[in-house]
């Protein structure tokens, strides 16, 4: 356990909880987050997992700007709706893409575990996206990929990690409650 394991692991629990709020400040502080991880898992051969907190940067910035953009218009950040083509669509696309790059981590890199790894990429990249777009269904797909986190980061003996990423199983389930509750007072106005 190091000083940049416990900050990021401080930081990235204030942006998961700015994130369920529907607070702004959310993605300032998982981009600061993304950055310490970076370094972290590349020092610990993850390195899909260092590759994804570059993505989880730019969608930072993205994110940002859509929700932004939304609030000018709104005044609020509303949830929106994903239909279940959309969906099963999308999780087709994050699961060939993992056995790819999986591939590419396993025959070109030292990773520990690429095939996990890059699953693990794909499927928070996804969760990240729809996110971005304020879908509830992300909470879901958070709740499975944050629990497979936890396996893998225990395996790699990052114990500390491995307990932030199941405190974020709990922040996901509470992120689905809350977005639904927000949901059904968008519906009833």
């Amino acid at each position: 356990m190091s000083a940049l394991e416990i900050f990021a692991v401080i930081i990235s629990l204030i942006g998961v909880t700015l994130t369920i709020r529907r607070n702004m400040w959310c993605w300032w502080f998982n981009f600061l987050a993304c950055s310490l991880y970076a370094y972290f898992f590349f020092t610990i051969k993850l390195y899909g997992e260092t590759i994804l907190q570059f993505f989880f940067i730019a969608m930072n910035v993205y994110g940002f700007y859509y929700w932004l953009k939304g609030k000018r218009q709104e005044h609020d950040i509303r949830i929106e709706p994903i239909a279940k083509t959309t969906v099963l669509a999308q999780m087709a696309l994050a699961l060939i893409f993992g056995v790819l790059f999986g591939l590419i981590l396993k025959h070109f890199t030292d990773a520990a575990v690429p095939m996990l790894d890059s699953q693990l990429v794909a499927f928070s990249l996804l969760a990240t996206y729809w996110t971005s777009r304020k879908h509830i269904a992300t909470w879901i797909l958070w709740i499975f990929v944050n629990i497979i986190y936890v396996g893998m980061f225990s395996y790699k003996e990052v114990f500390l990690t491995a307990g932030l990423y199941a405190a974020f199983v709990g922040l996901a389930a509470y992120g689905w409650w809350q977005w639904t509750q927000v949901k059904g007072k968008q519906l009833a106005s």
